[in-house]
């Protein structure tokens, strides 16, 4: 399957979740709020400056993640980028008032301090696996291109109780990652794989 038939599937999945659920956790395929939030919470371990930095935030939906940002008292500034035009233009409406800017084109995302990921790497839907791990590689140069200070990005754990596994999922072996990011992008990278949910964390710090 080809990378443009990729952005395209996951593309109309997203449209559809939105359009079904609206701007909540489910209308971003999370079970809930509240796993949300902690997903936030491990992604931004990776900052260890809470007073300026900028940020995007590749796969952003709707925009929970700076609602999550200016309640826990950060100074940023923040881009959104998501694939979905209807995540966009939902984004778009329920931040107006925030100076912050969101684009449905990679393209259009300036380098920024910290790229993060949230989630978007979980559903392949009927794309083989072997071409969804290149797709999710070539996506993580992306971040490593876009981010001066550092990155981080979650995936489904291949550790995850097996009865639960689901076919249209993808699940990552963290070690794998761990080793890819050591040796292509920086000595600093952490694997997080500590928290209740079916999957882990990592951070890759340049400096």
């Amino acid at each position: 399957m080809s990378y443009t038939s990729i952005l395209g599937d996951v593309r109309r999945y997203y449209d559809d979740k939105i359009k079904l659920h609206g701007a909540t956790a489910r209308g971003v395929d999370w079970n809930s709020s509240e796993s949300q939030r902690l997903r936030f919470s491990e992604l931004m371990k990776l900052c260890r400056e809470p007073d300026r930095f900028s940020i995007n935030d590749y796969g952003c939906g709707y925009g929970a993640l700076l609602d999550f940002l200016v309640e826990r008292g950060y100074a940023f500034r923040y881009a959104g980028f998501d694939l979905s035009a209807r995540m966009i233009s939902a984004a778009r409406k329920l931040h107006a008032a925030r100076a912050a800017d969101f684009v449905s084109k990679e393209s259009k995302l300036q380098a920024a301090d910290y790229t993060v990921a949230s989630g978007i790497f979980n559903v392949k839907l009927e794309t083989k696996t072997t071409d969804w791990e290149n797709y999710v590689l070539a996506t993580v140069d992306s971040f490593a291109r876009l981010s001066t200070k550092g990155f981080a990005f979650n995936l489904l754990t291949r550790y995850a109780d097996r009865e639960f596994m689901r076919p249209d999922l993808y699940y990552a072996d963290p070690l794998f990652f761990f080793d890819y990011c050591k040796t292509r992008y920086s000595g600093l990278v952490s694997v997080i794989h500590d928290y209740p949910l079916y999957e882990f964390t990592v951070l890759v710090r340049k400096e």
